[in-house]
């Protein structure tokens, strides 16, 4: 029976491009997951939106000399453009901008606060004297009060990823004219967080099979005590508080942005013409939900979101939150500042999405940081999917396009070691979904690809070049049984390489579209007497000197 599924992907700030650690972070995993889902049958709803609102992008459109609403425009093409081309999956990628987004915002706190969960009170807040206005959290650096790091915001520390308060940063500055502000008491709105504690406690108790690393930080995150937490701020652009006597306040990007899953899943309904399809994917106890973002999003989405859904009752608690760690850049952690990224529009000029997506799925930051660089970039692209998967398929193709006048000959009976490699195949593929239905991305990447090199031994032992002179039924053979293991790869392989997969489809023979199959193999679905197209590369080889290239750039 089919299932549905929620994939919730975090909202990027629509202030800055997008990079690889986004990707590898949260992108990437979320894609294959989906993907992999669809293909089962299962009923998959991805979406997420740019994060428009907030001090990012006021910062930017300040420093710009633009509006924010202009920032955010700009890079919610830009985004657009990037999953088009990178193959990122969305049914909906939209925005917090939308009167849909406001009107679920607004709900969800008015929801909350006729049932006393959200309350007004005071705070003590950084007002800057020389610029005559409150501080939001990104107006504000300081020393992290837990860990030392000398760049942490009001909001969090990005090195230890503790949430903070402003006022308990050590030494802190006005990031627009680096006075230290002094801290006056102001009124805002507070969720009352603490109420939750011991419902949260029980139910992270319950989520035994969810990564060591998001289970325990968010443990020792209960552990520490909730505290009640400000959801408003003093800024202008954003989510109008829904009361009256507030028109100075707005929603506080951390509370609004991530009822965003919500109202992109309903603006996604009314879109299709079904207005209540998404109570499926939000009230239906038997959906799962899964949460992909970066570790640094860890607290928001198995705390303070869990309890915004206890709080507002009758929606279901994230099933899973798969967070990542971070991609470093050869040996670096990125850094925005300093130009230190491989950014996505930058990446999509020069080269091809597949090998990508290959190199970041098989080092996929899951248990521990990770590292790209474009010496290994080369490396996997050349030794792998050339020499390996590409190779794999040229060899088989223009064996049988010579030798067979490019008509899949028959397979004859087939010998053992053909069908310990069909056996192969089919273990092969369960490991695969199996990996991915655990959101074990690299893991099922590097299985996938063992296939390919497994069909290599193959070809090797039979040598079809040699047999193809004196018995041309065993090369028949061991063609057929080739091809066949290589429809099976391309299905495994979908979820990773999604443009390769489809350009195979067609290579083999197979009409419609990659994106019709389903996650099954019949090894007779290659056909005898099936004419297959001629061989043309895969993957292109590419050079080595883009390595100094791409490293030159960013030293400079």
């Amino acid at each position: 029976m089919a299932e549905k599924v929620l994939v919730a992907v975090a909202w990027p700030y629509a202030n800055g491009s997008a990079h690889i650690g986004h990707l590898a972070g949260t992108y990437l995993p979320a894609d294959i997951f989906a993907r992999y889902h669809r293909m089962k049958g299962n009923e998959v709803l991805m979406v997420s939106g740019s994060d428009a609102h907030g001090t990012p992008v006021t910062l930017t459109a300040e420093a710009q000399g633009i509006t924010p609403e202009e920032v955010f425009s700009h890079y919610q093409d830009e985004f657009l453009d990037g999953w088009e081309k990178l193959g990122i999956s969305f049914d909906l990628f939209t925005s917090t901008h939308t009167r849909n987004h406001f009107k679920v915002a607004q709900d969800m706190f008015m929801r909350l606060y006729d049932k006393g969960f959200i309350y007004k009170g005071t705070m003590i807040q950084p007002f800057c004297e020389k610029d005559n206005r409150y501080l939001a959290d990104r107006y504000v650096l300081g020393t992290c009060p837990h860990c030392g790091d000398g760049a942490a915001r009001g909001d969090q520390c990005d090195k230890c990823g503790r949430t903070l308060d402003a006022k308990d940063l050590v030494g802190i500055k006005c990031i627009t004219c680096d006075e230290s502000p002094i801290f006056r008491e102001t009124e805002h709105f507070f969720l009352k967080l603490s109420h939750f504690e011991d419902q949260l406690k029980d139910w992270i108790e319950t989520k035994g099979d969810w990564r060591p690393n998001v289970r325990n930080f968010t443990k020792s995150y209960l552990e520490s005590g909730l505290k009640d937490r400000a959801i408003t701020r003093d800024i202008e652009w954003g989510i109008p508080v829904p009361l009256e006597g507030y028109a100075d306040k707005r929603l506080y990007v951390w509370f609004e942005a991530v009822v965003g899953y919500l109202s992109a899943s309903i603006e996604w309904a009314e879109n299709n013409g079904k207005e209540e399809k998404w109570r499926e994917f939000w009230c239906d106890d038997t959906t799962r939900s899964y949460y992909f973002m970066g570790k640094d999003n860890i607290p928001f989405h198995t705390v303070i979101w869990p309890a915004m859904l206890m709080g507002y009752e009758g929606l279901n608690l994230p099933y899973n939150v798969p967070a990542n760690e971070y991609l470093n850049l050869e040996g670096f952690k990125l850094s925005t500042s300093r130009n230190w990224a491989v950014w996505i529009p930058d990446y999509l000029l020069k080269y091809e999405a597949d090998p990508l997506r290959y190199v970041i799925a098989s080092n996929m930051p899951e248990s521990s940081d990770s590292d790209f660089s474009w010496r290994e970039y080369v490396r996997r692209n050349n030794d792998e999917l050339v020499a390996t998967f590409g190779n794999l398929v040229h060899r088989v193709l223009s064996m049988i396009n010579r030798n067979f006048d490019s008509i899949v000959p028959e397979p004859g009976e087939l010998d053992v070691a053909s069908e310990e490699l069909l056996k192969e195949a089919e273990k092969c593929m369960s490991l695969v979904g199996s990996n991915i239905e655990n959101v074990r991305i690299r893991q099922a990447m590097v299985t996938g690809m063992s296939l390919a090199q497994a069909t290599n031994r193959y070809l090797d032992r039979k040598e079809p070049w040699k047999s193809i002179k004196l018995t041309p039924e065993d090369a028949g053979r061991t063609l057929w049984v080739s091809l066949s293991v290589i429809n099976c790869l391309k299905t495994i392989m979908t979820p990773f390489l999604p443009f390769t997969s489809e350009k195979l489809h067609a290579l083999v023979g197979l009409e419609k579209s990659v994106e019709s199959s389903a996650w099954e193999w019949d090894p007779f679905e290659i056909v005898p007497g099936t004419r297959v197209l001629s061989s043309s590369p895969l993957f292109q080889k590419l050079d080595e000197k883009l390595i100094e290239e791409e490293l030159g750039d960013r030293i400079d």
